[in-house]
């Protein structure tokens, strides 16, 4: 068995995506066809063995570019402001980025996905497999953004 790391994250590989920046990153990008490849790297490549075998994966990565944060925050969905652990702004304290994406390919250490909101360069922290029947919850309620979301989504 592999020996544990203290808090001191360390990346299992990179992300590399279309978007340069941080601007060109689509909201809601799960609905974006744009492929991103995730390389693991080669030590951890071992670690892939049977993940083709799932159409979605969930992705943990660091948001590296993102600077400082606030408290309360604007969001695309209103002009108001909400506490930030009630939005998915990327700037936080701890600025972890989780994402389903779909899992497309793939080819030895490189993963190939549909989905992934993510900068190009972005650390990769850990992927683990979507299971609808642990990761999906009904019902679900939506907060503040009751109504909003259908609007945007349609």
């Amino acid at each position: 068995m592999a020996k544990r790391h203290s808090l001191g994250l360390k990346p299992i590989g990179t992300i590399y995506s279309p978007y340069k920046n941080t601007g060109e990153v689509p909201y809601q990008a799960y609905k974006n066809e744009e492929i991103s490849q995730i390389e693991v790297f080669k030590e951890f490549e071992e670690g892939l063995q049977d993940i083709e075998g799932f159409s979605h994966i969930i992705v943990i990565y660091w948001f590296h570019k993102s600077q400082g944060y606030q408290l309360l925050v604007r969001t695309p969905h209103d002009d108001s402001l909400h506490g930030l652990f009630a939005t998915r702004s990327p700037h936080r304290p701890c600025p972890l980025g989780l994402s389903v994406v779909e899992l497309v390919a793939r080819e030895k250490n490189i993963l190939k996905v549909k989905g992934l909101e993510a900068v190009d360069g972005t650390p990769l922290l850990d992927i683990k497999p979507y299971l609808p029947s642990v990761d999906q919850r009904t019902p679900v309620e939506v907060g503040w953004l009751e109504g909003r979301l259908e609007r945007r989504e349609s």
